[in-house]
Formats: structure tokens, C-alpha cells, sequence
């Protein structure tokens, strides 16, 4: 199906509207544990809303796509992370330090980090959502992307769930279907599952609101709201039976939290988002998601004047480093809007987005079946691969060691295995494993060439070299594990080259593996 150009307008004003409702209305009670009743802004608004970093961190990813289009990637973003968003608290911090030590993503939202199950990134769906409207698939697949930088496992799966969700709200307004939707784009085992499916349990048994929030709680218990304070400050009334959690694992309580505000809120906007932010915990995020959401659904011309009318269409940022320039920051949700909509045609490209059509541009949309996640089983493995997407499943690349990086050249594509650690020791030998796989759009028979280059005091146990047949088969890769020995090397930090290259092709790629020695 096509969406018109004024359909796709107001659903993406209605997403930044609606997330900006939210974020301001659920601020004051960010990181409470406690049932928040309230039922409209509890701040002094006449100055103009507060700022939120549940928006403006997607500034910043708009910024890297304008530049990059639909080439932007994991290691891009990562750019844009050091050099423009200003916060070092927990999840955000941590992903920084381990860029600057050069841990690629998803390293460097796994190392060290406390957070990685946090709320830091499912706030981020939107951006993708609205790049990929009626195209979940597309949308989840960068959502990862954005996820890996500074996440990893339930914090990830909370993103890729919204964003597949969130763009699929952009032709599919039934909510079971959207929850059912993002739900096939994540680990059936995963906790986010788990709690997404408490929260519709609980409303579907006609459980009780503050019953079903203690539920959900301890289906996956968090700890965002008594980050604040000692175990002894948390308030007993309203928290009876609420267990305490893991240190950072906030993200699958939030989320399904987002999912109970919609559904109890029985299709009242106002109703709906009070509900999220009663919850506690990460008000703010959990509130600024279902706007989105409902945002996306109704378009900015059916949200309600009470709402909409006290911020006065502007948003204020606070999350975005503005002195060192490249990053221009919209005023207003309508200029956010229209910036978005200038960027789609270069990312989405011709065969989805038609700049020419009569009336306007339009938008390819999936519908019915095609809405939800493929799979890798969709196939017969090593069948004919001509016209068949080599691209994993979104599924099965969340599905992915956290330890393995990726990484995409014109012809082929490189996966790095570092088989569970980031660590080298003295007197052990250490292993990396390394998979060629031909590119999405050159796939031809091939010999792939894997040439290893390591500094001195560290000896390749099994060669410096592999030479591998790589067809063009459905699921064909040519794998090599590189084995090597750094007794010799004095070295806190090891770094080698892993370059590949394809016979009989001019180019090639170079990857640089980072290890760090044990102590």
C-alpha cells in the first residue's frame, strides 16, 4: 500500500507532538518508585516546555543520517555519540568510554556495562520509525544499530520492539496487532517479551491498575525508581510485594509499563499516558513513548488542544552538545518534522519512496503478514541465491553474540568473532573467528582472502592467511579461526589488522581487532 504525502505529514508531526506530551508530562515523577495520580501538567509551562533527552538524542542521529543517508551504521553513530552528546551518566557514559578505547559496537555497549538493560535507548525508536514508515523491518534493522552503540540484550530488544512497532503504527492503528507485530521482531525468551506479555495478561484478566503494575514489576524487576536513595527510603505504601532488581535492568519493566498505560487507557490519550507515568519509575521515557505511539496513530491534527496547546508546538533540548557546531537543533516539532521528511527520500531510495507521484510523494508501505519479522527459515539453506535478501533477520541479528562485530564493504561483508571477551593473558592461546559473506547486492561465486597482520611478540598459531571458496549460495560464508599466541607481546593493549579480499576484484577491506590484556 502507498501513504500519501499529507497521511505521512501528520503522523510524523503527531509522533514528535506526542513524544514531547509525554516526555514533559512525565518528567517531575522520572525515578520515582510510587503510584503517580495526576491528570495534566503538574509544571509552570508559561516559559515553554522543559527539555528532554527522550527527543533530543534523535536529533543527533537525523543530523548523522542528512550526512549519511541509509549508509548510516552502528560505527557512524558512534561518531556522533563522542563528538555531540554531552551526558556521561551510566549507559551513555559507559558507551562512550569504550568507543574511546576502541571497542566497536556492540562491544561498546556490552563492556563494563552496568546499564546495558536500561531505558537509554528504546526512547530512540521513533527517529527510525518515521524514516521507515509501513516498513518495520527496515526500521528495526537501524533501531538495532542505534541500540548496539551504548546497549546491548533487553535494553536493545526494548528499541528494535518500539521501532518495528511504532513504524508499523504508520498504516495499522488495531493495538493488539502493533504489540503483536513488535513482539515478532524480538527473542520469544526475552524478558521484554516476558513483561510485554504480563501487561496484556494482567488487562486481559481485568486485573486491578496498581495490581497489574506490581505484576509487571516483578515479572521484571527494575531498579529506576530508587536509584535516588537507600533501600530504606524506598516508601512502603503503594510498593507492597515490589521486589528489588538488578543494578541498570530497567528497560523490560518500562516498557511493558507503556504497553499497560496504552491498554488500560482504553483509547483516551489524555487517560493513557497518566496510566504510564502512575507506573513510577522512568516516567518520562515510558510516557514519551506511548505519545509517540499515539501520536503516530491519530496524526497531530486528532491530539487533543489540551494537550497540545501548552507547549505551543516548541520542544528544548538538553542532551545535545551545540558548541562544537554540526548539529543544527529544530525550535519547534514542526521544523523537527519537516527536516525528517526532507531525509526519507535519500534513505529509503526509489524503489520505496516516489518523489514524483502525482499529488505528492508517497511512501511503499508493507501490510497484512508482511508487517511482522522474517525469518532465516523462510528459505532452504544453500538454495539458489539469486533475488533472496542475504540480510539476517532482525531477530536473528539481536539474536547475535554481543561479542561479535560487524562490518559491511561494497562486495562483501566481514564478521569479527571475539568468542566472548575482549581479553587476551599471557601464557594462553587466543582465538578470533572470522566470516566473509557476500554483500547484499554483488553476490557472485568468489575466493575470499583473509590476511592477518599482528605486531611484533605475537605469533599466529595457525597461519597468517586463508584462501576460501565463498559462493553465492543462500546462508554461504567463507570462515576462518585465526589462532595466536602473545606470550612475547609486553603490550597492555593488542591491536592486529584482519584484511580481506575477493579474487579477481580490485578492493578491499581492512578491520582492526582491539584486545586488552587481563590482569
Amino acid at each position: 500500500m502507498k501513504l500519501d504525502f499529507a497521511t505521512y505529514k501528520d503522523k510524523v508531526m503527531g509522533c514528535w507532538a506526542g513524544k514531547n506530551i509525554g516526555g514533559v508530562l512525565g518528567a517531575p515523577f522520572e525515578g520515582l518508585r510510587q503510584v503517580n495520580d495526576i491528570s495534566f501538567y503538574t509544571q509552570d509551562l508559561s516559559m515553554g516546555p522543559p527539555p528532554n533527552d527522550d527527543l533530543d538524542l534523535q536529533i543527533i542521529w537525523l543530523a548523522a543520517v542528512e550526512r549519511y543517508g541509509r549508509n548510516v551504521n552502528a560505527s557512524i553513530l558512534g561518531e556522533y555519540w563522542l563528538s555531540y552528546v554531552i551526558p556521561n551518566w551510566v549507559e551513555y557514559g559507559t558507551g562512550k568510554a569504550n568507543l574511546r578505547a576502541g571497542l566497536q559496537p556492540p562491544l561498546s555497549g556490552l563492556i563494563d556495562n552496568t546499564y546495558k538493560d536500561s531505558c537509554g535507548c528504546y526512547i530512540r525508536s521513533e527517529i527510525w520509525a518515521c524514516l521507515a514508515p509501513g516498513n518495520p523491518e527496515l526500521a528495526a534493522r537501524y533501531a538495532y544499530e542505534d541500540a548496539i552503540v551504548d546497549h546491548e540484550g533487553e535494553g536493545m530488544y526494548g528499541e528494535i520492539f518500539f521501532a518495528a512497532l511504532q513504524s508499523a503504527a504508520f498504516v495499522e492503528s488495531d493495538k493488539r496487532k502493533l504489540i503483536d507485530i513488535g513482539l515478532s521482531y524480538i527473542p520469544e525468551e526475552s524478558v521484554t517479551a516476558a513483561a510485554i506479555k504480563k501487561a496484556i495478561e494482567c488487562y486481559d484478566s481485568h486485573v486491578e491498575f496498581t495490581e497489574a503494575r506490581r505484576q509487571i514489576h516483578n515479572a521484571a524487576p527494575g531498579t529506576f525508581g530508587i536509584q535516588g536513595g537507600t533501600l530504606q527510603e524506598i516508601p512502603v505504601e503503594g510498593n507492597e510485594g515490589m521486589e528489588i532488581g538488578a543494578p541498570g535492568f530497567d528497560a523490560p519493566e518500562n516498557v511493558a509499563f507503556t504497553i499497560a498505560g496504552w491498554l488500560y487507557g482504553e483509547e483516551d490519550f489524555g487517560k493513557s499516558l497518566c496510566l504510564a507515568v502512575a507506573c513510577g519509575e522512568d516516567t518520562d521515557c515510558t510516557c514519551a513513548t506511548l505519545g509517540a505511539v499515539l501520536g503516530i496513530i491519530s496524526g497531530a491534527s486528532k491530539l487533543p488542544e489540551k494537550w497540545t496547546a501548552p507547549l505551543d508546538d516548541k520542544i528544548a533540548t538538553l542532551c545535545i552538545d551545540k558548541t562544537s557546531r554540526g548539529i543544527w537543533v529544530p525550535e519547534t516539532v514542526t521544523e523537527l518534522t519537516e527536516r525528517v521528511m526532507k531525509a526519507v527520500p535519500g534513505f529509503l531510495g526509489q524503489d520505496i519512496c516516489d518523489i514524483f507521484a502525482e499529488g505528492g510523494m508517497t511512501i511503499e508501505c508493507k501490510e497484512g503478514e508482511a508487517l511482522y519479522c522474517r525469518k532465516t527459515t523462510d528459505y532452504l539453506y544453500k538454495i539458489n541465491g539469486n533475488g533472496k535478501d542475504e540480510a539476517l533477520p532482525v531477530k536473528d541479528l539481536c539474536s547475535l553474540s554481543p561479542y561479535v562485530v560487524r562490518y559491511s564493504f561494497p562486495a562483501f561483508n566481514i564478521m569479527v568473532d571475539y568468542e566472548g571477551s575482549v581479553f587476551f593473558k599471557a601464557g594462553e592461546n587466543r582465538k578470533v573467528k572470522v566470516t566473509v559473506t557476500n554483500s547484499h547486492t554483488m553476490r557472485q561465486q568468489q575466493w575470499a582472502k583473509i590476511s592477518v597482520y599482528m605486531p611484533g611478540g605475537v605469533e599466529t598459531v595457525n597461519g597468517r592467511g586463508f584462501c576460501l571458496p565463498l559462493n553465492n549460495l543462500y546462508g554461504s560464508k567463507a570462515e576462518a579461526e585465526i589462532e595466536f599466541n602473545t606470550d612475547l607481546f609486553a603490550e597492555s593493549r593488542l591491536e592486529f589488522i584482519v584484511e580481506v579480499s575477493l579474487e579477481g576484484r580490485h578492493s578491499s577491506g581492512a578491520v582492526k581487532v582491539t584486545l586488552m590484556r587481563e590482569a
